[in-house]
């Protein structure tokens, strides 16, 4: 039964507990301000949907879809009815009319995605539908379906296809460099879209609570009653703030390489979220239409990408990004702090009336 209490056949389905639906609600509702920006500037672009269609002819997307079709599961009634309801159910709260092929494939990791150029293909592994009970797998439907929703599925299958590329060209030193310097860039944008497909997977399973134990199933496995999300949720923020600029370099050359944020920091933004003002509105109905995306500014968009971006770093508690504050702030002393900070890669000065190359072997 839907909020407005009637009950709803074929694509209309709706969950099995009471949610609220978003008719017409559009992406930027839910899209990081980081991901809104890119979306709003590529949509704008004239000829940006024949460029990508005539890439398509490059892709191998019809051979992922032949792949999946003759090599795992479809979801339908009849094969993982349950995760098939889920994407009825998901589809229908954020108002996508197409529902997009959803596809099982065997695989212990968990893992889900959103691929395809022309259509969006959903697929998650069995280690996923293994791992996660059903209000935590619904918020990862939904968190799917905002991907296929915000055409986030294009740019994932061409960054997928650079990175296989760039693999292929390592040998060619300039050929390798300019398309890592593509796929680095793609993947900062991507991090930032996973945040927004976790709010989508929000709006969808309406139950915070699920989305943060699914994200520390991901990080710690099948043993709920070891893990706690309160203590899950204190590491994020013993990683923002914690150590010296080494820790802080560290944690960006971690992170480089991944196409998807660390589940800490995705819960903890998450949570930020979920208790915001922005949140509450939607919940309570007042959010942006799809028919209003025409008139979406991209100035607008990357005023507020650089506002957020601002406010991260002033809000956060990693060295490195207090560094930066205090010199926007014009802070004395900040080649002492900078030396300060890097002192642990250097080895410790000799102790006092040490001769320069005494001690002990």
């Amino acid at each position: 039964m839907s909020d407005d209490g009637h009950q709803h056949t074929g694509h209309e389905r709706v969950p099995s507990r009471q949610r609220r639906r978003f008719p017409e609600i559009s992406t930027r509702a839910y899209e990081h301000p980081a991901d809104r920006s890119a979306l709003v500037a590529l949509r704008k672009l004239s000829g940006f949907d024949t460029v990508f269609k005539a890439l398509s002819g490059l892709l191998p997307e019809r051979s992922l879809r032949l792949l999946f079709l003759s090599d795992s599961v479809r979801v339908s009634e009849r094969q993982f009815s349950h995760l098939h309801d889920m994407l009825l159910d998901a589809c229908y709260i954020l108002d996508l009319d197409k529902v997009p092929p959803m596809y099982v494939t065997q695989d212990p990791q968990p893992n889900a995605m959103c691929i395809g150029l022309d259509e969006p293909i959903i697929v998650v592994s069995t280690g996923l539908v293994e791992l996660l009970d059903e209000e935590e797998m619904r918020a990862v439907v939904g968190h799917e379906v905002g991907h296929a929703l915000s055409g986030h599925s294009v740019y994932r299958t061409i960054l997928l296809f650079l990175t296989s590329l760039a693999l292929k060209v390592a040998w060619i030193p300039l050929g390798n460099l300019a398309i890592m310097a593509i796929v680095t860039a793609l993947r900062e944008w991507f991090r930032k879209s996973e945040l927004s497909a976790d709010r989508a997977g929000l709006l969808v399973g309406q139950d915070v609570r699920a989305s943060m134990r699914g994200l520390m199933k991901i990080a710690g496995g099948n043993h709920l009653h070891e893990m706690n999300v309160d203590a899950f949720l204190e590491q994020a923020e013993e990683y923002d703030s914690g150590g010296d600029l080494r820790d802080s370099v560290l944690k960006i050359l971690n992170v480089l390489p991944r196409s998807h944020p660390f589940t800490t920091v995705r819960a903890a933004e998450l949570k930020k979220w979920a208790e915001s003002r922005d949140y509450q509105r939607i919940m309570d109905g007042h959010y942006p239409r799809r028919g209003e995306d025409g008139d979406a500014s991209v100035s607008d968009s990357f005023r507020e990408s650089a506002a957020s971006y601002a406010s991260d770093v002033k809000a956060s508690k990693d060295p490195l990004m207090k560094l930066v504050t205090d010199l926007a702030g014009g802070a004395g002393d900040l080649g002492g702090r900078v030396r300060r900070g890097f002192d642990g890669f250097r080895s410790p000065p000799p102790a006092k009336g040490d001769a320069p190359g005494g001690g002990e072997e």
